[in-house]
């Protein structure tokens, strides 16, 4: 079963280059399963219903997300409605919405667990190595197809997560940084991995967003309302894992790139 999984969308830009390459790739790699990191998908911070909608109408099966799925409040009115658009599981009990789901593509099922590091993030998540454990327990008795969105800024831990994992699910790939790493590895266990998948949208920008604005936060010390650069040139990153459905282990784990 072959998952192609998307980094960060960030803004139009993004959702842009999903309607232009997903139909192609669909014919030049065969995947069966769209996975998406959307956090930054509604105008560079959070979810609306609406671009729900539009991403589901272009092919996305399960949509992830981190610690900006909060950032536009629509989210709340009907994040608990969807069980294909996820938070990071180690939220504290009673945040809406939900972290996990077993779902099912061409008759076979498949698990997607979203969790968020710690390090240098918010400090009040549960541990995601112990809410991992828990949450494994229950899916892993309804399939061997597990992918985990370890949705973390450090990549000591991503990779520690990793190799915690490593045997238990089918992959492991980071997002949060944007920035698409080059050390995609079938690790020990059969599990793929990558640290982190990389950004959809502008590549000339500030991880998506427009670079005066970033920059002058570095000069200055002070926030600047951050604005998604839609001018220039898009890169599309994703990674194409491609899993046996007999034993849950990758076969193959291949970086793809496409500009637009």
């Amino acid at each position: 079963m072959k998952f192609l999984i998307i980094g960060d969308i960030i803004g139009r830009p993004g959702r842009k280059a999903l309607k232009e390459f997903l139909p192609k790739l669909k014919k030049e790699l065969g995947y069966d399963v769209v996975l998406a990191n959307v956090e930054n998908a509604a105008g560079g911070f959070g979810m609306t219903k609406k671009v729900y909608k539009e991403l589901k109408n272009v092919g996305v099966d399960v949509m992830t997300s981190g610690n900006h799925i909060w950032d536009k409040k629509e989210v709340f009115e009907f994040i608990d409605e969807v069980p294909d658009l996820l938070r990071p599981a180690n939220y504290p009990e009673g945040v809406p919405g939900k972290g996990y789901g077993v779902y099912e593509k061409n008759g076979t099922k498949f698990a997607v667990i979203n969790l968020m590091g710690k390090v240098y993030m918010e400090c009040n998540l549960e541990n995601p190595f112990r809410v991992f454990d828990k949450i494994y327990e229950e899916v892993s008795q309804e399939t061997n197809i597990i992918l985990v969105d370890f949705h973390a800024e450090a990549t000591s831990e991503k990779w520690c997560f990793g190799i915690y994992a490593d045997g238990k699910v089918s992959a492991v790939y980071g997002t949060h940084t944007h920035v698409p790493t080059a050390d995609e590895f079938i690790l020990k266990n059969g599990t793929g991995y990558v640290s982190d998948v990389g950004m959809t949208g502008v590549w000339y920008s500030a991880i998506g967003m427009k670079p005066k604005q970033a920059i002058e936060r570095l000069l200055y010390a002070m926030k600047k309302r951050l604005e998604v650069e839609d001018k220039g040139e898009i890169v599309f990153n994703a990674i194409l894992v491609d899993i046996d459905e007999d034993t849950g282990k990758t076969k193959s784990i291949e970086r793809i790139k496409r500009f637009l």
